[in-house]
């Protein structure tokens, strides 16, 4: 089953539950969020789901999710930091996700929403780091606005207005994905040490036999 099949298996529910776990439950890092919402909007403009409901419920879906990783960042998130690496977290992210949230303040949960793993993580170190509730309400409302439903209307209208977009999607999917790595590519890349680890790793792939 592809994307859009398996999008439509799920149905609302099934969608606004990948969007919540994926807003601030640690195993949320393993779903491709961007995708998802840019082909539920895209299945929307075909009929498939309403419009309305879809970019509500994501929206909803999105900020809720934030709000439990907020708490359970606040409450017992530090425990984070002695938590051995697993299929459904690593520290590295963590760590990656506690810088960016020290260089961007606030707003890095406005722009982690569009950084892969980092939107998971970001609003549980804004709990760790015990920023104001109402202040990360504001910008967790933000972020979901932009991201859950921007994305969702991006899928949908150009599904609406660009004939034969179907044919087109897997490489639109693949500039989003691109799109999302390419901040976090950037930050390595202006870092000397994490650039000179990176490609230390890649090297090593390399050589492998």
């Amino acid at each position: 089953m592809d994307l859009k099949e398996l999008i439509i298996a799920a149905g609302y529910l099934g969608l606004f539950s990948v969007i919540f776990a994926e807003s601030g439950l640690l195993f949320g890092v393993v779903f491709p969020g961007d995708s998802i919402l840019f082909t539920a909007g895209f299945l929307a403009s075909q009929g498939v789901f309403d419009i309305t409901a879809l970019t509500v419920g994501c929206f909803v879906a999105a900020v809720l999710g934030d709000n439990v990783g907020y708490t359970f960042g606040y409450r017992v998130g530090r425990k984070l930091f002695n938590r051995q690496d697993s299929f459904f977290f690593s520290q590295d992210n963590l760590r990656r996700a506690e810088e960016f949230y020290a260089r961007h303040g606030g707003q890095a949960i406005i722009l982690a929403r569009f950084i892969p793993a980092i939107r998971t993580l970001a609003p549980i170190i804004a709990g760790v780091g015990q920023m104001r509730y109402r202040k990360f309400f504001i910008y967790n409302v933000t972020g979901g606005l932009l991201w859950a439903v921007g994305i969702t209307l991006l899928g949908y209208y150009l599904g609406t207005s660009v004939p034969g977009i179907d044919k087109y999607i897997i490489p639109v999917l693949g500039l989003i994905i691109v799109a999302s790595i390419l901040p976090p590519l950037v930050e390595i890349l202006k870092n000397p040490q994490r650039r000179q680890a990176a490609l230390g790793s890649l090297m090593k792939i390399w050589r492998r036999p």
